[in-house]
């Protein structure tokens, strides 16, 4: 199970006891502020792409949308979301769960401006029902994402 690898990865930091788990599901950006009752923008939410042929996420804040031509001028190529079975597939975890933690070897991770703004945000654990608080510098650490890049709006003030 997803959760397991991320329970695992983080264990090699000594910071599995850090991972919440919840009865209720947290799959969607409210879905995951309701449960932890904290404001949706500070969900750092997962999305998966396929860039020439390879899997490639970008963690954002709740708030943020994909801003189609910011994505264009980053990537070369339209935005194209990973189906479910391909981000089960390629990334190693199932939507609603994805996050940047004990993915898949080849898997590139980049982290959105739109979440320099917090102290510290709330990405997934791998299942449906879990979170973790990380700072941002924890955020970069754990990630490790390639690059700060900023292809999202409708988040600034």
């Amino acid at each position: 199970m997803s959760i397991e690898k991320v329970k695992a990865f983080f264990s090699a930091y000594g910071m599995a006891e850090r991972i919440r788990e919840f009865d209720v599901s947290s799959a969607t950006v409210e879905l995951a502020a309701q449960a932890l009752g904290c404001e949706p923008c500070r969900i750092a939410k997962t999305l998966s792409f396929m860039v020439d042929g390879h899997a490639v996420l970008i963690v954002a804040a709740g708030d943020a949308k994909v801003d189609n031509p910011k994505y264009k001028a980053q990537f070369g190529t339209k935005a194209k979301m990973l189906t479910k079975d391909e981000a089960e597939t390629l990334i190693g975890h199932a939507v609603g769960g994805v996050c940047p933690f004990g993915i898949n070897e080849g898997v590139t991770v980049y982290l959105d401006e739109s979440l320099k703004r917090f102290t510290t945000v709330f990405p997934a654990c791998g299942s449906s029902n879990s979170a973790i608080e990380l700072s941002i510098a924890e955020l970069e650490k754990y990630s490790g994402f390639a690059a700060w890049i900023d292809v999202c709006k409708n988040w600034q003030s």
